[in-house]
């Protein structure tokens, strides 16, 4: 029997999708009640207010604010490749528009906010500029995660997905840190050791998808794998450097802790190769069911009649 063909769905829907899917990127911060972490360099210290703001503006959250827009990139970009036999003409340019308005607004107000707020003194220039030099590259790299997700090969979408994976820990436990304050909890010690191992199983399970069938896919798999060992180290250092009030004012030295920081946390093998070997057996597992899957199909497909005696 052949498919119900379906007429591709309308350019509207195409940009409420991309908008959709940003806002859903924004959930775990907007369900905190999204109100701006306190400001080092407020004008008024003595005023407790925190305004209501799309993004969380601080130093303290340049990982989070990462996490936030890349993951909006990428449901965006999933949703078009489901979706990919109702696309119509500019469907991409369309979800690429939805996605784009909601982070740009989100990146502007909640940097006006801020700065209104903000003492008068060029440490507030170099610290708004700084913040928001990481949100554009994060709107940048989710624009970049979408194209890819959306429209390119299995090994590009592969890479994007995989560096998706790794924000999706902060994107997640971001709601929950409240909660994850309590050291002697026991569930929360569960939680932490969930969101610690999650990169290594998403990006197996990418991996596991795409496969090792062309040499473009496993250059995917190494990519994935690099990503895997390099960006958890990356964020640890910018965390630690960006969180560190003491190094504020001296910028060239909180680049030497954090580049400290990174090489410790990229050399450090108990904390590196465990989630590389997790990663590298599920994607090989999956792969290996895969393809007995693809194959058993094709074999079924193909109407071959028992061998008769």
């Amino acid at each position: 029997m052949s498919s119900i063909h379906r007429p591709p769905l309308s350019g509207a829907v195409w940009v409420l999708v991309g908008a959709g899917s940003a806002v859903a990127g924004l959930l775990p911060w907007l369900i905190t009640g999204a109100r701006l972490p306190l400001q080092n360099l407020a004008a008024d210290q003595t005023d407790p207010a925190t305004p209501f703001s799309l993004l969380p503006f601080s130093q303290y959250f340049l990982t989070t604010i990462v996490s936030l827009l890349v993951v909006g990139g990428a449901v965006a970009g999933l949703s078009a490749r489901t979706l990919r036999h109702r696309r119509p003409r500019h469907a991409t340019g369309l979800l690429v528009l939805g996605v784009a308005v909601i982070q740009v607004i989100a990146v502007v107000q909640s940097s006006v906010v801020t700065v209104s707020m903000l003492e008068d003194s060029s440490r507030r220039v170099l610290y708004a500029a700084a913040v928001i030099a990481v949100m554009v590259v994060s709107l940048l790299m989710s624009m970049l995660v979408l194209l890819l997700t959306a429209r390119g090969p299995v090994p590009g979408a592969a890479i994007a997905l995989s560096l998706t994976a790794i924000t999706v820990p902060g994107w997640i436990g971001l709601p929950l840190q409240s909660y994850l304050s309590l050291t002697n909890d026991p569930a929360t010690s569960a939680v932490l050791l969930l969101l610690r191992w999650l990169p290594a199983v998403l990006v197996g399970a990418v991996m596991a998808w795409c496969g090792f069938r062309t040499a473009g896919r496993v250059a995917a798999v190494v990519v994935s794998l690099a990503a895997l060992w390099v960006g958890p180290a990356f964020f640890t250092a910018v965390s630690s450097a960006a969180g560190t009030r003491v190094l504020a004012p001296y910028p060239a030295e909180m680049a030497d802790y954090g580049i400290g920081v990174f090489v410790m946390a990229l050399t450090a093998v108990d904390l590196a190769v465990p989630p590389l070997i997790v990663a590298a057996c599920i994607g090989a597992v999956g792969a290996l069911i895969s393809t007995a899957l693809r194959r058993r199909t094709r074999v079924e497909s193909s109407g071959a009649a028992p061998l008769r005696r």
